[in-house]
């Protein structure tokens, strides 16, 4: 009894010792299944807090009671081998009665270092490392036991990320971890991470001499672990090493740039204004980290002012640059931030820029920063604060793009400053200009002059001293970039096309209806332009028959346009879709307004669309557009899912496909490049649902834009991470993609690019192109033939040499005469600009609003005057006065309830008409009727003029902000 309360004793008493490791090394759960001496009231208390708190809290508290209880004999040994059992091996060893085998402090110092450089490069492990890979390798070399493997697994069908944090939470605590799992990571072929882990490459040059940190903890480790070791010695030490463990153990990894990277960089580390000019995946953005860190420690060095702002045009990049590039390389040494629409409601951007080094954001937030500083509205912020600003995509730094209007900002004052120089006064700081850019094209030039000029004037909008490119280095860089093999896949589209046919006759219909004569042919790029001209024509003279009509061609031109790119089924959707809102907006209209007159004649008997609750009034061109649709509507049906009469570029697509994945196995990674968001969507869902490309490996999503100003449901940005992430861990082998993955986004190689029957300039080929740089990549353009889409590749080749070529000429032309004629085009942009805002300012009406009436564009009828129109965060413009809720209808819209699932927005306003106004929109706990600017026409009372604008920035006139307190006024009723 004695021995059993010594044994007990010793046991409590080696808790208490290395409770800290214990707490590290043990996963709970598994463990508290073969403790038979615990009752079940007590484990599932331990489960709870492992739901509620996680695994360290359970482990405290599984300790605690261990310590504070009296158990039955044996309880100890049976802990022990509980450890043991469960793959807790590295515990078991320090609460074993047989303290012989307790890991000596050389294991200890070995581990800790070891687990503190996997926990400094966890980030790189779970950007990098696929679970898959390593986990059977894992399994058999009995690193994880059958629960971890579980647990792993269930974690990795969340995200890969997930599981690999699962998985490096789990080894550490076996024994021998570190070495098992780096001959792990070279067995699987991920010889980097292993050589990350490491500190040394294992080149033929090195591999006689791994003595790094890690490599000398892995042996230290090794001969700490007993058997023949010298127990309790110190003879594992670092010695030399432990400077290298504290350099290398830095969060900040090394930053090293190519010889060509150098090369391109050399003038910016100078100071000079440059834009570089580097392929896409040549490492452009690592430059720019290297040119911010090396400005930031020259500025600290001469205790000098040091801030550097980078823009992005897309909302996705900044997060993607701050946490893939700035922050991993410069964190140690700087403060670095990456913006978005959420940090900013958080902590306003003057903040952020004095209390950050290193800020990466939108460029229309610095914009937004800039006017509030100049119209006095709040502190905002100048050029002056930065003194480096880089540029992605500076080929967007042209007309009046939010680049372009930042960058004048910064010629305007230069050109004062000059001034100032002369008249002796103190001159306002500038900061430094970087662009970065794959191609900067040549702005639809067809002369070489036209092209230079192009070039020149993008080096003028940035103040560029040049525009750099390779040349020394030019084979290291086409070592890196490997061109991939370009293809034509033509398809003879000469099918029967009853379906097409039907859509034309009904068209031809609609033509005649109201007497329109196009001179394009259907289902054109033309013919929309033609049917949207002809739609904002008849708003402002109030002709409601051409202007229904002409929407109306402009669908069916729509779905022609869909059914010659993805399938007829997809084109027939597209109508039903809006026939079918049509419909519902016409009978809330009728349901809402009951003393209005009913028409016994009922547009729509169609069995499948139920009967309506009451008939519609409509007037004879909505009867005539909603009947031909409707009495139609069967005969589309079933012609549309015919699939003898499917088109002939689906039909090349799909052995496209088929070949490429076929010939590239398990490694093909692709990108389809298509026109529109509903050509994405539906080209996604028919791979998914044709079982041929899953039978050689196919796994397909489709991956659009975020903005809302598509009529198809858009992509939230995290929805966009997701996918990319899965593409990025092999989940996901194919992407059908809009123009959202041809700039920038941080998509993984791929080495087949498609672009499906979509070519638009030199630009996006240069940057769609750019996506296939695999081993062995194939660039691939299928089109019909005769649609021209041929033609203009062979001319965006042309000019992307006559690119390169204006590149050179600029590059080679002398400085004074590059000088000059880069400040003769700054001055003529920021003439053109003053004469623009004087132009506008002329038109302009600002402080009268009330000179304007807003009438709708189906019916005419006068909604409101602009007087009523109030502005709610400078952007949602509603209108709360009695008067004007008489004129419209509140109704449920399933469409706007899918497009806006993350937004209070679901509810639509209707005119009596049956055109949409707007929506309902909550703020503050009030219900505002947010109105569209292009569902109406603007009147103008002093020039009997009227307009059709698709954005509110537009109109000329500047509304107030809406008195939220004037609204929330108690009456006598509450």
């Amino acid at each position: 009894m004695s021995n059993g309360f010594s044994a007990d004793k010793n046991f409590r008493y080696l808790i208490s010792c290395f409770r800290v490791r214990l707490k590290s090394y043990i996963q709970v759960e598994p463990v508290l299944d073969y403790l038979t001496f615990l009752t079940n009231e007590v484990k599932e208390q331990i489960r709870r807090t492992v739901a509620t708190s996680g695994n360290m809290r359970a482990v405290e508290l599984l300790l605690n009671t261990l310590e504070k209880e009296v158990w039955s004999p044996g309880w100890t040994r049976e802990f022990v081998v509980a450890l043991q059992r469960t793959g807790n091996t590295l515990a078991a060893r320090y609460v074993n009665p047989d303290l012989t085998d307790l890991p000596s402090p050389s294991f200890e110092k070995a581990h800790d270092e070891c687990l503190q450089l996997l926990n400094l490069l966890q980030p790189t492990l779970v950007d990098k490392l696929l679970v898959k890979d390593v986990l059977d390798k894992c399994m058999e070399k009995e690193l994880l036991t059958l629960e971890d493997r579980n647990r792993i697994t269930a974690a990795e069908n969340n995200a890969n990320e997930s599981g690999v944090r699962e998985l490096l939470s789990r080894i550490v605590q076996k024994e021998n971890w570190f070495s098992i799992f780096l001959n792990i990571l070279r067995e699987t072929g991920n010889d980097r991470l292993a050589q990350e882990l490491t500190g040394v490459a294992r080149s033929e040059s090195n591999a006689e001499s791994d003595t790094s940190l890690a490599e000398g903890s892995v042996s230290c480790l090794d001969e700490s672990l007993g058997h023949n070791s010298n127990m309790g010695s110190d003879s594992g030490t670092m010695g030399s090493d432990s400077e290298e463990f504290s350099e290398r153990a830095s969060p900040e990894p090394e930053l090293k740039l190519r010889p060509y990277q150098m090369e391109v960089a050399q003038p910016a580390l100078e100071g000079k204004n440059i834009i570089i000019c580097l392929p896409t995946g040549s490492g452009k953005t690592r430059v720019a980290v290297y040119i911010a860190r090396d400005h930031l420690d020259k500025k600290k060095q001469a205790s000098e002012p040091g801030k550097v702002i980078v823009l992005v045009n897309k909302v996705i990049l900044a997060e993607q640059l701050f946490l893939k590039e700035f922050k991993p390389f410069l964190k140690k040494w700087y403060h670095v931030i990456g913006l978005s629409g959420d940090t900013q409601l958080k902590i306003s951007f003057p903040e952020v820029v004095k209390s950050y080094d290193v800020i990466i954001s939108t460029a229309q937030i610095l914009e937004n920063s800039l006017l509030n500083s100049e119209s006095g509205e709040d502190a905002g912020v100048s050029l002056s604060d930065f003194s480096l600003i880089i540029i992605d995509e500076c080929h967007h730094t042209n007309k009046e793009a939010v680049y372009n209007n930042i960058m004048r900002r910064y010629l305007k004052q230069k050109l004062k400053n000059k001034r100032l120089e002369k008249e002796n006064k103190p001159v306002i700081p500038l900061p430094q200009i970087l662009g970065l850019t794959a191609s900067p094209g040549v702005g639809g030039a067809t002369k070489q002059a036209k092209a230079e000029e192009h070039i020149l004037k993008i080096c003028a909008n940035l103040d560029a001293f040049t525009i750099k490119t390779v040349k020394e280095n030019l084979e290291q860089l086409k070592d890196q970039i490997k061109e991939p093999c370009k293809k034509f896949v033509i398809a003879d589209d000469t099918r029967e096309d009853p379906f097409k046919e039907k859509l034309v006759k009904i068209m031809t219909s609609i033509q005649n209806h109201c007497q329109m004569s196009p001179t394009s042919d259907f289902g054109t790029q033309p013919y929309e332009q033609w049917a949207i001209q002809k739609e904002k024509k008849a708003a402002r003279e109030g002709n409601r028959k051409d202007r229904v009509c002409a929407e109306h061609l402009r669908k069916y031109n729509e779905a022609l346009q869909i059914n010659d790119t993805i399938r007829m089924i997809d084109a027939y959707k597209h109508l039903e879709t809006f026939y079918n809102d049509e419909k519902e907006k016409k009978l809330a209209v009728v349901e809402h307004d009951s003393d209005t007159s009913v028409d016994d004649d009922d547009c729509d008997d169609d069995e499948d669309e139920g009967d309506l609750k009451k008939p519609l009034k409509l007037n004879e061109t909505d009867k005539f557009l909603m009947t031909l649709f409707f009495e139609n509507k069967k005969m589309l049906k079933k012609l549309a899912e015919n699939p003898e009469h499917e088109n002939e570029k689906l039909t090349k697509l799909r052995n496209t496909i088929l070949e490429q994945y076929t010939r590239t196995e398990e490694s093909a990674r692709g990108i389809i490049f298509t026109k529109t968001r509903q050509g994405a969507y539906a080209l996604s869902q028919w791979i998914s649902e044709n079982e041929k490309f899953a039978e050689v490996g196919v796994k397909a999503h489709h991956l659009i834009g975020a903005g809302h100003s598509s009529e198809f449901k858009p992509m939230t940005q995290n929805e966009q991470k997701e996918v990319i992430s899965k593409f990025r861990t092999g989940k996901i082998n194919l992407l059908i993609a809009t123009t959202v993955a041809e700039e920038g986004l941080d998509i993984k190689e791929c080495n087949i690019v498609i672009r499906y029957g979509l070519v638009t300039n030199e630009i996006a080929m240069v940057q769609a192109r750019g996506r296939a740089r695999a081993e062995e990549s194939t660039y691939i353009v299928v089109a019909p033939s005769g649609s021209g889409v041929l033609e203009r590749e062979i001319v965006n080749d042309f000019r992307e040499k006559m690119m390169y070529k204006a590149i050179h000429c600029v590059q080679n032309m002398k400085p004074e005469a590059y000088a000059h004629k880069i400040f003769e085009l700054q001055l003529q942009s920021i003439m053109e600009k003053k004469m623009k805002t004087k132009r506008n300012i002329a038109k302009q009406c600002k402080d009268n609003p009330s000179i304007i009436t807003f009438l709708c564009k189906n019916c005419n009828v006068l909604a409101c005057s602009g007087k009523d129109i109030y502005v709610i965060e400078k952007m949602h413009h509603v209108n709360m006065t009695t008067e004007f809720k008489k004129l419209y209808v509140v109704t449920e819209n399933k469409t706007l309830q899918k497009k806006f699932a993350d937004y209070q927005t679901n509810r639509e306003i209707i005119c009596k008409c049956g055109q949409a106004w707007g929506t309902m929109m909550v703020h503050r706990g009030l219900d505002l009727p947010c109105l569209k600017i292009r569902n109406f026409v603007v009147g103008f009372k002093n020039n009997s003029s009227k307009k059709q604008y698709k954005k509110w920035v537009e109109l000329p006139i500047t509304f107030p902000d809406l008195d939220y307190s004037e609204y929330c006024l108690p009456s006598d009723e509450d």
